[in-house]
């Protein structure tokens, strides 16, 4: 679906973002992107879908270089960012205005994901509603799209609790073996049990590129009530203290998304020798 090939790309030349790094994406996951503030998790998205152009190598979306933004590739893409800007329109006009450029839009599946998110479709303009409401109603348009790839930025800041968890339903119950969403976001624990495989960008270079059960295969998360001698990262929990541990006996563990991040940080050179 996605193939990013020795891609280098920089706002300033002094200052790469990305270095010869390399990427396969696949259909039918949720692939979680992580990393630090200012790695490029937001600038990879925009990349991908043509916003931003490498300085060299490629970015090949459906086998077409990104950069060219044929409409044969964008009407199968939807990217929301972060921070967008609402028109002063209603719901419907936006629909009517705005699903013609998506040849696969599901009207009835774009208000059955208004409703389940408890929007109000009537009369309010997209711009008098709260940020959280504005969040749900590009969400529920972007699912409705059918694209065989979406990709979100921070898509579950603004939601309240029972929001998230809709937002994870609607999500899971979406996706098919022909599309594939990338999320990127801080916020791990909205995402729990949802996100797989995760990406974690360090700078300049891709850190880790794998499935949780791979990720498993090689680390184990275990809560004991001391820091285990050879554990790669720690931290005191309520239960203990939760710890990450070279799996070296084919334990099987359940995988903590926070952990693994923060373990990643704090020994990146172990990650890059054990994860290749």
């Amino acid at each position: 679906m996605i193939q990013i090939s020795d891609l280098n790309f920089s706002y300033k030349k002094s200052k790469p973002i990305f270095s010869d790094i390399n990427l396969n994406i696949s259909s039918g996951n949720i692939y979680g992107l992580l990393g630090e503030n200012g790695v490029g998790k937001t600038t990879l998205l925009r990349l991908m879908c043509g916003l931003l152009f490498p300085n060299s190598g490629s970015c090949q979306t459906f086998d077409n270089e990104s950069k060219k933004r044929l409409p044969q590739m964008l009407e199968q893409i939807f990217y929301l960012p972060e921070v967008f800007d609402i028109p002063a329109i209603k719901i419907s006009e936006y629909e009517k205005i705005y699903s013609p450029l998506y040849p696969n839009f599901n009207h009835n599946a774009f208000y059955d994901f208004l409703e389940k998110f408890s929007v109000d479709i009537n009369n309010k303009k997209m711009k008098h509603l709260s940020f959280g409401q504005q969040k749900k109603v590009m969400i529920a348009f972007a699912l409705a799209c059918k694209c065989r790839l979406l990709l979100l930025d921070e898509p579950t800041n603004g939601l309240d609790i029972p929001s998230k968890t809709i937002f994870r339903k609607l999500l899971a119950d979406n996706l098919n073996e022909n599309s594939t969403f990338i999320i990127s976001t801080h916020q791990v624990r909205d995402l729990e049990n949802l996100i797989d495989p995760i990406i974690i960008l360090e700078h300049n270079q891709i850190l880790l590129n794998h499935s949780v059960q791979e990720i498993t295969q090689k680390l184990n998360f275990i809560v004991e009530p001391q820091p285990t001698q050879n554990a790669l990262y720690f931290e005191q929990t309520p239960g203990g203290y939760l710890s990450v541990e070279p799996n070296n006996n084919g334990t099987e563990s359940i995988l903590n998304i926070e952990a693994l991040f923060n373990t990643a940080i704090k020994n990146k050179e172990y990650l890059k020798t054990n994860f290749r």
